[in-house]
């Protein structure tokens, strides 16, 4: 049982049952708003569901509305997920500056140090 205890407490599957039941209620989320996206493309076209579409007697109506569908589901997440995100962390989390930096004053005293090194001595 302690073994068992250790595996269901560990902190890596407590995160990744926390992150699987947040996906699932953001994904019903997105879900909803491709649903209300689909709905006003509708009414631009006439109807969301292309699947009754047969050009030339290819069934490809069906395919027509999962792309489409694929597609919004895309950019909602992009432009209300991913874009506020990204923005957010570059606010409140700015990036440290790069170690490798060379300070232009470091670089003058090495030259410095280096003529004087190589003058001869008195």
């Amino acid at each position: 049982m302690n073994g068992f205890k250790d595996f269901v407490l560990r902190g890596n599957v407590v995160d990744l049952a926390v992150a699987v039941v947040i996906a699932t209620a953001f994904g019903k989320v997105v879900e909803a708003m491709v649903k209300i996206i689909m709905q006003i493309v509708g009414k631009l076209g006439g109807s969301p569901d292309f699947s009754a579409w047969e050009p030339a007697g290819l069934s490809i109506g069906n395919f027509l509305t999962v792309l489409i569908a694929f597609l919004i589901l895309a950019a909602v997440v992009y432009f209300f997920v991913v874009k506020p995100y990204t923005a957010a962390k570059a606010r409140f989390f700015p990036d440290e500056p790069a170690t490798d930096t060379i300070d232009p004053n470091t670089e003058l005293l090495k030259e410095i140090r280096d003529s004087l090194r190589a003058r001869p001595t008195l």
